[in-house]
């Protein structure tokens, strides 16, 4: 049987979400969890590969299992064995060829931007002292949409056959003493919100016009970009599958 298991984690403790040879991974722990529990030696492949620090308030992995339980209690079990910082959300069965990274038709992220110190949100978010211009910052958002290749914002020397992306959603939104910027495509490249968010920080801060942005995504040139962010204010906010995966 093959099971989708939908989680959320606060990456601050982890290498990323994908197993590491010398690094504690989300992935790691949560597979030692489901060994032990159930108990077989169980591999999950997730909906996608958040790098270090990143959090994810929706994730989803799947696994396959001939092991007989209840759903109800193997979350129970699950939880009281994973860390504070690891929670499983739900768990439940899918069709046998359903592929959770494969099957997915879109991914949504938050990048979470402070405007004042706050001491209770510092390590979940960016603090930026300066005043930010986010008229222009929406204005540089909505050329996004414009445009297919982002390689200009992807991580130099990876492994894809594409740079191809399509944007779907992306706005900044004011929510009380924070900026959120919300963006939803199909796929992501390494590294490609937090160059996003940092180029759009160098507009709203007046270090870049809003129409620069269009030779920088041209140029599909890394080092035309902005800088890129800390992890520690990103997140992964909702993975969409099809309805009939069940």
């Amino acid at each position: 049987m093959r099971y989708f298991i939908e989680l959320s984690y606060n990456g601050k403790g982890y290498h990323g979400w994908q197993n590491q040879p010398n690094a504690i991974s989300v992935q790691e722990v949560v597979e030692k969890a489901l060994t032990t529990v159930l108990p077989e030696q169980i591999s999950i492949m997730g909906a996608g590969r958040t790098d270090a620090g990143v959090h994810a308030t929706q994730m989803f992995a799947h696994f396959d299992t001939d092991a007989v339980f209840e759903l109800p209690k193997l979350i129970f079990k699950l939880n009281s064995f994973l860390p504070n910082d690891i929670a499983i959300r739900d768990i439940f069965k899918v069709k046998p060829d359903i592929h959770a990274r494969f099957h997915a038709l879109s991914r949504a992220y938050l990048y979470r931007v402070a405007l004042n110190k706050n001491v209770f949100t510092f390590e979940n978010s960016l603090f930026v002292k300066q005043t930010l211009d986010v008229d222009k910052m929406n204005e540089a958002a909505k050329i996004l949409f414009d445009y297919k290749d982002f390689q200009c914002f992807s991580k130099t020397h990876t492994d894809v056959k594409t740079y191809n992306c399509d944007i779907m959603q992306a706005e900044w939104l004011v929510k009380d003493d924070e900026l959120h910027f919300v963006i939803k495509a199909n796929r992501f490249l390494r590294n490609m919100v937090r160059a996003i968010v940092g180029t759009m920080i160098n507009i709203g801060l007046g270090k870049m016009e809003v129409d620069e942005l269009h030779s920088i995504i041209k140029s599909k040139n890394r080092s035309e970009a902005g800088f890129s962010v800390p992890a520690h204010g990103l997140y992964l906010t909702d993975v969409e599958y099809p309805k009939d995966i069940k």
